[in-house]
This record gives structure tokens, sequence and C-alpha cells, in this order.
């Protein structure tokens, strides 16, 4: 799977307007497209919910050479407990923490990297430089493993990511040089995904998801969602398949002819989501 590409990471969020004030004005990220959904997605792509639910693609450029993140919305669903199994995404961006600091927003630091918690509780680690313009600003996504040998038997040898960095504490795997990376770090304890856990995403040219579904079942790995095709009204339909890791980590490989036409930027995408959120507030208010 050496043209696999590293697209988005999923987080459920149950507050749409100070999340979205947070990846705009504290991350500087930019709302890429939206979409309402009138019932739960096939490949549980908002979780275990059948209602419904919306979803937010939000990110520092177009989906086709930049990492960025999915945030889904479950009506009605008013909190999610975080777990362990999350543990942070890390961003070059000196203005971000430029960004917290004029906002206000709460900015903390550990191993002398500054920290910012998107609502929900998502952790962003924050590097103090000039956030690049000629490259993905993201660098790293960070998951939590049990079992650093059998996450990278598991990424490495069965999915074929390639190995970057490995020691005791962690390790790092990705598709290419110019990508974000996946970073699996040894936490020592169980892996609680709780009900806020997420799921990565990667893109593979079509005809390399049946061999994936080979390989899983193979190798006696978990598929929690076999290939199936997704319709998107008005947009390419797309096929997937959902795996989870040895730490039960949730991973969507699609195909990536039909998933980047699916992914154009929406020039229209930030007005519809604000008009959303709008009706949130009325909502609530009411």
């Amino acid at each position: 799977m050496v043209a696999g590409r590293a697209l988005h990471f999923v987080f459920k969020v149950a507050d749409r307007t100070l999340t979205a004030k947070f990846y705009r004005e504290i991350l500087g990220m930019k709302i890429l497209r939206h979409e309402e959904f009138k019932e739960g997605c096939e490949a549980a792509c908002n979780g275990p919910y059948d209602g419904r639910w919306s979803k937010t693609m939000v990110g520092y450029g177009s989906e086709d050479n930049h990492f960025v993140v999915e945030l889904t919305y479950n009506y009605n669903v008013p909190s999610y407990d975080l777990g362990n199994d999350y543990l942070g995404i890390t961003v070059r961006s000196k203005q971000a923490i430029e960004n917290a600091k004029k906002n206000g927003w709460p900015l903390k630091e550990e191993n002398g990297v500054k920290v910012v918690e998107a609502p929900g509780g998502y952790k962003f680690f924050l590097l103090n430089e000039e956030q690049p313009t000629n490259k993905d600003p993201v660098e790293k996504v960070t998951l939590a493993s049990t079992d650093l040998k059998k996450s990278i038997e598991y990424w490495n040898k069965t999915l074929g990511l390639k190995l970057y960095e490995n020691d005791s504490s962690h390790a790092i795997v990705g598709f290419a040089d110019d990508q974000a990376k996946l970073e699996l770090k040894a936490i020592g304890e169980p892996i609680n995904h709780a009900t806020a856990y997420g799921r990565i995403a990667f893109s593979v040219p079509v005809k390399e998801l049946q061999d994936i579904d080979k390989i899983i079942k193979s190798t006696n790995n978990k598929i929690l969602t076999p290939l199936v095709t997704l319709p998107t009204p008005g947009k390419a339909d797309v096929t997937v398949i959902i795996l989870a890791d040895p730490d039960g980590h949730e991973i969507c490989f699609v195909g990536d002819e039909s998933y980047r036409e699916l992914s154009k930027f929406d020039p229209e995408g930030e007005k519809l989501l604000d008009r959303y959120i709008k009706k949130d507030e009325e909502r609530k208010a009411n």
C-alpha cells in the first residue's frame, strides 16, 4: 500500500458553537465543507448512533494534501466520556499559541510543549514555530498502545505503513515523508476508549481495498465494517472498509479516487455550518 494517503481524524463533538470557535479562532483552521444527515452512517462514521447528525471538515488547506479534522455532531447527545486512547495531535503553529493567549483560551505545557484542549478535552500539542505555508502544519496524531510490538506488527507489517521511529516508548509510522504521521505511544495500562473514541482515516487506490480485506482476514485481525459503498447525495459514492488495530483504535480505509471527488472544498460550507450553529443556539434558548 505504498500509495496510501493520511486523510483525517474523527472527533465526536457535543457543542458545535464552542468547537467551531476553537478550530477557527484558536487553531486557525478553515471550514472546508459541512454536511447534514437525517440518519446514522452505515459505516458508523458518527459512532453507534442512528439519529440525525452532521459532519464538518476543518483544516489548514485542501484535503488533497492536508491532514484535516472531521467533527461529527450527533443531535441530542449532550456529552461524551473521554478515554485514554487519544493522546493528541501535534501542530506546528506559533500563531495558534498567540491565538490562545489573545482569546484567553487555557494554555498548558507538557515537556516544554504548549498544549490546548478542544471542547470535549481533545488535546493539541502546539510547536512554537512559524506555521509552514509550503506544507501541512499537522505533524502527527498520537494514539495509545498497550503493546508496541503488536502495534508495530499491525501497522508496519500488516498494513504496510513505513516505520519512521521506534524505541521502547513509542513508534511513528506513515505512508510518506511529506504526510502527517501516526505515533503509537506506550501507556503501560489498559486502553479505555469510552464513548468519545475517534477514528483515523486513510485512502488507497480503490483496487487495493480488496487486498486490505484479504490480508486482514488472513491475519485474523478485526474488521468492524466490511467493504461497503456509501452513497452521498449529490456527490461521489465512496467505498470503505473499517478496521480495528490490536488496541481497538478504529481505522477507515477509503478508495482514493472517489474520495478526492467527495472531499472537494465547498465555498458554502462555512455559511452552512454557521446557519446550523444559529439554529442550535435558538433551540437552546427555547
